[in-house]
């Protein structure tokens, strides 16, 4: 009886054979299965980070954002999304918003993805002069069909949601919601749905 090999033949990839990736693809299965619950670790690592000068933990904004969309009417993709938008803030702070985004991007519409991707330049707005920046650098993306999008989604949830005193729903409200997202097949097109542009809320999703 051949015993099934647990690892693969190479050292260098390029010495790979067909019998080696299927073997990987096999072996890969089940820690895809658990990305959303590696979402849910970090949000609660993110729970146990204290942004010092802020009222609120990073977590509890990601939880008040969510819990604002969600009372605005928004879908689940939005939820999600405002639910992370900060989820890279841990290992990449200085292009938290561009990380956070690949992280929900095979798995969202596109434009969910790309108003998580351009938050962070979008946000400058309200507190970019304090530092010498331009704070209408948003406006080189005035023509992109997400750019109401993105400046709703800073002004409604994201920007708005540094407040100890809002009734906020707590992670394991959005859990199941979280499991939903990344449950979905990957870059599946019925979810991306490449160039739509939907409405943040049921009002349109103006600020």
């Amino acid at each position: 009886m051949t015993n099934t090999p647990t690892t693969v033949s190479f050292t260098q990839m390029k010495d790979g054979t067909k019998e080696d990736y299927e073997l990987l693809a096999k072996l890969e299965r089940p820690f895809l299965a658990l990305t959303a619950d590696r979402v849910m670790s970090e949000l609660e690592r993110a729970g146990e980070d204290t942004l010092d000068g802020y009222k609120i933990s990073r977590l509890q904004h990601g939880l008040q954002s969510a819990t604002r969309a969600e009372a605005d009417g928004a879908d689940l993709d939005w939820i999600v999304g405002a639910l992370l938008h900060d989820i890279g803030d841990g290992l990449a702070p200085q292009n938290h918003d561009r990380m956070s985004a690949e992280v929900i991007r095979p798995f969202v519409r596109w434009d969910v993805s790309w108003v998580v991707e351009h938050h962070g330049i979008f946000q400058t707005l309200y507190y970019g002069r304090y530092y010498g920046w331009d704070e209408n650098a948003r406006e080189e993306f005035r023509d992109h069909p997400c750019f109401e999008s993105c400046a709703a989604f800073c002004e409604l949830w994201d920007q708005s949601s540094f407040d100890p005193n809002y009734e906020t729903k707590s992670l394991e409200y959005f859990a199941p919601m979280v499991k939903q997202v990344f449950g979905r097949k990957a870059y599946d097109p019925v979810v991306i749905r490449d160039g739509f542009v939907s409405p943040l809320t049921q009002t349109g999703g103006r600020a």
